[in-house]
């Protein structure tokens, strides 16, 4: 079963997802592209999920309980002090970006939480204190590409222009606006999808040019067909 929150870290969420054992045939939801960054805690492991350019399909195996943090679009690289593209598609163990000893003492006071969630909460707030926040521009630009604003009218508003855009987009979210704005508008769709509204009337309103376009997105980000995506239960 999956859960989450607004989080006291600004922007971000909190969630939790406990095992459920799956029956024959019954598919794990994928993790779809979002334009976001996570810290997870994963048996007893502090692991950075970076920014996904397609869909992440949970390991074979048992089940495990996973608690995350999922950072706002362009926030998580200036906390963990790594470009996002370094990250693109990839879990990566946090010891492997910061000091091993650092780490075992974050995973000790995690353990020691009531909720992994709450340590969690905690170590984005206590490390955001020591770093610059991200920068504002592209936090500007990822809420107007949320908002279904064209790529050419952020750089616009930014006054970054189309190259410095494109450069520091890849800094911030590990890829370019473009890739940033198909994502966006992938999630817009699927959640008023989710939300009752026909395929088709989704597709209209989140900025696509027919249900065909909106199909074709989800499986080459979600590697499933629209029908089956909608199916599975998050």
């Amino acid at each position: 079963m999956y859960s989450e929150r607004a989080s006291v870290f600004p922007g971000a969420v909190v969630w939790s997802r406990a095992p459920r054992e799956r029956e024959r045939g019954d598919a794990a939801y994928p993790v779809l592209p979002d334009g976001c960054m996570d810290l997870l805690w994963l048996d007893g492991r502090l692991v950075v999920a970076g920014p996904d350019t397609r869909a992440h399909r949970p390991a074979d195996g048992p089940p495990a309980a996973v608690s995350g943090i999922r950072f706002a679009p362009g926030t998580a690289p200036a906390l963990l002090g790594v470009p996002a593209r370094e990250l693109l598609d990839q879990r990566v163990e946090l010891a492997d970006l910061w000091p091993a000893a650092r780490v075992r003492r974050l995973a000790h006071r995690i353990e020691a939480a009531r909720d992994p969630r709450t340590g969690l909460e905690e170590l984005a707030l206590a490390r955001a204190a020591d770093t610059a926040p991200a920068d504002p521009a592209l936090r500007h630009a990822a809420e107007r590409l949320a908002q279904g604003a064209a790529v050419a009218e952020v750089a616009a508003e930014t006054g970054l222009g189309a190259r410095t855009l494109h450069r520091r987009s890849l800094a911030a979210f590990g890829y370019g606006p473009k890739t940033l704005a198909r994502i966006l508008r992938l999630q817009r769709a699927l959640e008023l999808a989710r939300g009752g509204l026909s395929p088709a009337e989704a597709a209209a309103a989140a900025g696509y040019a027919d249900q065909p376009h909106f199909a074709r997105d989800v499986r080459d980000l979600a590697g499933l067909t629209l029908g089956e995506l909608l199916a599975l239960t998050p």
